[in-house]
């Protein structure tokens, strides 16, 4: 089944078909970085790495770009205010944003470009359009006339005709047409700014991302992705600007992640329901924010709230737990890279071939999960029937079954920790968040042991039901009584 793609530009559906076999080139908006990273922009960043190894998993030579804005206006007053420089300002949230996305288990794009180390392609690409006389000057700003680009609109759908001057632009009197946008900004005191031919100053935010994409991927190229909230006016503007610098189609395949909502409300400072990454990773698994954030289908909205978050909690320990038991079972968790070629002969509706039809339309990651709790379901049940410790013909099917559900896994960016070391660390965070003294059920865990060996198994159940109030589950092992908190 091949793969097929939302294209936004068409409104529909495509069979995706890079336009050099095997190669594909994807570019998408990095943040604009003055500030800490948010729920936002972890969800753009999580689909898009999904899609990332998706495509990989498929063959295919995958040249990833996402570039960071450090050169804005939010960026110099935030720098101002703080008496610090831009260039510092911009470093401390880049270096912020890497530990948000390396927490979040991210694979990190081919190349991260940054605004201010392109500033020559970027001078180099207006002139360009003041060749073809698709830009003007005024005062040291220098404008792109959308009245001159005849597809102005194609992407949004909107039509110059019918847009209200004023709604959504900052109308200036210089400009030709209220929807003209800047290309380059003339420099003003206490801001950054480079030499160009029309004096100096500093880009525009939509000519970064023609310019850089240009340098790294060409003219043209299969895939540009960001949010929704950049389909106009930010990706309707690079559209403008790279065809008619080109002459050429500018992308093939543009994909768009639905908003993030904060318990059924947009999300916004204004209304102190702002979630940064760090603070949500202070009391949830990464493997869960990434769960809850894949829940939805990549087009849709999702809604961050407690239970929401709960529910994602749940599932993960659910996988957690069955890879656990596999590996009491097994000996062993079986190595995805030994496994890959585990089922070629099998029937054609295993996991991992449902799983990949589901993200063969159009990355169905919401479908794709619940194929992967089926599979857990299936070997739970398996489990049961083969017994922890006897040897049975169906431990081999529990392998297969295995490698299907870290096939999966491997896609949506879960599962990469064993399961001693998450339950290790789900204990770390649990004993923090609820105040507990593990010394304090460690010594409960040795009474109860004292009461058993005393044959006084009242006092050891109390003891149990005590430890299972607090969300804590025992287990009695030949080593001894392991620990551990549970949803």
């Amino acid at each position: 089944m091949p793969i097929r793609i939302y294209n936004t530009l068409t409104r529909s559906k495509e069979i995706f078909e890079p336009m050099t076999p095997g190669k594909v080139r994807m570019y998408v908006c990095g943040p604009t970085v003055y500030d800490s990273c948010h729920i936002g922009h972890a969800r753009s960043a999580v689909i898009f790495d999904v899609i990332y190894r998706y495509l990989v998993s498929n063959g295919y030579e995958v040249i990833y770009i996402r570039n960071f804005t450090d050169v804005d206006d939010k960026i110099i007053q935030r720098a101002n205010s703080l008496g610090i420089s831009t260039e510092a300002l911009a470093e401390k949230y880049i270096n912020e944003f890497h530990l948000d996305m390396d927490a979040l288990k991210n694979v990190r794009p081919t190349i991260e470009p940054k605004a201010t180390e392109h500033i020559e392609q970027i001078v180099s690409f207006i002139g360009m359009l003041f060749q073809k006389g698709f830009a003007y000057a005024v005062e040291g700003d220098v404008y792109f006339s959308v009245e001159s680009f005849s597809e102005y609109g194609k992407l949004s759908g909107r039509k110059l005709d019918d847009m209200e001057a004023g709604a959504r632009v900052e109308v200036d009197p210089r400009k030709r047409n209220p929807f003209d946008f800047v290309l380059w900004k003339a420099s003003k005191p206490n801001e950054p700014s480079w030499d160009s031919p029309w004096g100096r100053g500093r880009p525009g935010w939509h000519i970064e991302c023609s310019a850089m994409s240009a340098d790294y991927l060409g003219e043209s190229f299969d895939i540009h992705g960001g949010g929704k909230d950049l389909i106009f006016p930010h990706h309707e503007n690079e559209i403008a600007q790279s065809e008619a610098a080109f002459g050429k189609h500018f992308v093939k395949y543009w994909v768009h992640n639905g908003f993030v909502n904060i318990n059924q409300e947009k999300m916004s400072k204004s209304l102190n329901n702002f979630q940064t990454i760090k603070d949500i990773l202070n009391s949830y698994h990464p493997e869960a924010l990434r769960l809850f954030l894949l829940s939805n289908h990549y087009r849709s909205p999702v809604d961050f709230n407690e239970q929401a978050m709960r529910d994602a909690s749940v599932g993960l320990e659910k996988m957690y737990s069955v890879l656990e038991r596999i590996e009491k079972t097994l000996g062993m968790i079986p190595d995805i890279k030994d496994t890959t070629n585990i089922k070629k002969q099998k029937a054609q509706d295993n996991s991992w071939k449902l799983f990949c039809n589901a993200m063969d339309d159009d990355f169905n990651s919401a479908l794709g999960i619940g194929i992967l709790f089926e599979a857990i379901r299936r070997i739970n049940r398996s489990l049961d029937e083969t017994g922890e410790k006897n040897s049975s013909p169906q431990k081999d099917g529990i392998a297969e079954d295995c490698a299907d559900i870290l096939r999966m896994a491997n896609i949506l960016g879960i599962l990469s920790e064993t399961p001693s070391v998450y339950f290790e660390r789900k204990k770390q965070v649990e004993v923090q968040k609820k105040s507990i003294d593990p010394e304090k059920i460690e010594k409960m865990i040795l009474d109860r042991e004292v009461a058993r060996k005393a044959k006084d198994f009242k006092k050891a159940d109390e003891i149990r039901t005590t430890l299972k109030s607090l969300n804590v589950q025992i287990e009695d092992r030949p080593g001894g009584t392991i620990w551990k908190f549970i949803e």
